[in-house]
């Protein structure tokens, strides 16, 4: 299980670096559950030619708020994406995905998403939100699973969930493509994205 996953929350949902519980000693909003990224992932691939690109974003983060997660429709999910962390494990192709040609990095640094609704029925889970990439904000749903909530060693709670979507990038102004011999593009328009996500109640740092 795996963007953007692809590539995959409502409105009030993703919290920055620090939260304010841990800067002035508050006690931790137990309705806010921080993504742990060392135990999460986001992935997108496309196809090129007639295989596919993988890759992911080595900067991101987000959040969970939801006060009980057996009610995931009064929940919320954000995500925020470095642009410039974009990492395909080539350089040259990493750095020419960093440009005008695709996301335009320097321009728009962030691509987010903030989700506008969630519906859960058993195991399966839907987010329903607003993605943005390169400036421009499109509608998305992604569709998943939800893994229930456990205890760790230490006493910490976590949730988990995966979810994935396919985007066409063309909707998002990333546009570049190239003619090959024989007919056809080099590139596909379709990005499938997929997030796996392990997320700490309490939104305080996670203990391993």
């Amino acid at each position: 299980r795996t963007l953007l996953t692809a590539l995959v929350i409502p409105a009030a949902a993703f919290a920055q670096a620090t939260p304010p519980a841990a800067q002035t000693g508050a006690p931790a909003d137990p309705s806010a559950w921080r993504i742990d990224k060392t135990h999460s992932e986001l992935t997108f691939q496309i196809r090129h030619f007639m295989s596919r690109v993988r890759g992911t974003f080595r900067d991101w983060k987000g959040t969970v708020n939801i006060a009980d997660p057996a009610k995931w429709e009064s929940g919320a999910v954000n995500v925020e994406i470095q642009t410039a962390s974009i990492f395909t494990d080539n350089e040259r192709r990493d750095a020419d995905l960093r440009s005008g040609n695709f996301f335009l990095a320097d321009s728009f640094p962030l691509i987010t998403f903030k989700s506008t609704k969630v519906e859960r029925s058993g195991e399966k889970m839907k987010l329903y939100g607003d993605l943005t990439i390169r400036g421009t904000t499109k509608p998305v749903i992604l569709e998943g699973n939800y893994l229930g909530v456990q205890k760790s060693a230490n006493g910490q709670e976590r949730v988990g969930f995966d979810a994935s979507v396919t985007v066409n990038r063309l909707d998002y102004g990333v546009k570049w493509n190239r003619a090959v011999e024989g007919g056809g593009m080099m590139l596909g328009d379709d990005v499938k994205i997929e997030i796996a996500v392990e997320a700490v109640r309490g939104g305080g740092p996670p203990r391993s």
